[in-house]
């Protein structure tokens, strides 16, 4: 009796597990499609049906990192390539990906880049110039929290 319990408990616990996987990869899709937006942990996970402890906890096990740190990533990416126009401002990009605080901003990018937004603006210009925008994009894209070595934030 105890094995067929364990079994059915075994194959529920596996179902929720997908399930959760599944809501998960729609969080970090609409991370990546929305990250303009104004997005919160506690609104991605009303999105979801999960708490934002809870999907704090299963985003970290799952990706590695916070869903807040997924979304500073994608937005820090993005404020590269249009810091790699040489177009906008660093005040009009801190906005246009997304961010409300320009000195938030600046130290989540110098935190990731490893220099603040208004050097990698000009040096950018000059070490990308000729090269194809998709290679640029690959060359110049930061390192999440989990690879760069010793930083001890999120």
């Amino acid at each position: 009796m105890h094995g067929t319990i364990g079994r059915v408990s075994s194959r529920t616990a596996d179902a929720q597990r997908l399930r959760d996987l599944a809501r998960l990869r729609r969080v970090r899709d609409r991370i990546d499609r929305e990250y303009a937006q104004p997005l919160d942990v506690e609104a991605l996970a009303r999105g979801v049906n999960m708490s934002a402890g809870h999907l704090s906890r299963q985003f970290r096990t799952a990706y590695g990192e916070s869903p807040y740190s997924y979304l500073m990533t994608r937005r820090i990416e993005r404020a590269m390539a249009l810091l790699r126009r040489g177009d906008m401002s660093v005040t009009e990009v801190c906005f246009a990906v997304g961010c409300a605080s320009l000195g938030t901003f600046s130290t989540r990018f110098t935190e990731l880049v490893g220099m603040p937004p208004s050097t990698y603006r000009r040096e950018a210009a000059r070490s990308t110039s000729g090269i194809p925008p998709c290679v640029a994009k690959q060359v110049t894209r930061p390192v999440r929290n989990r690879e760069a070595p010793g930083t001890g934030h999120d």
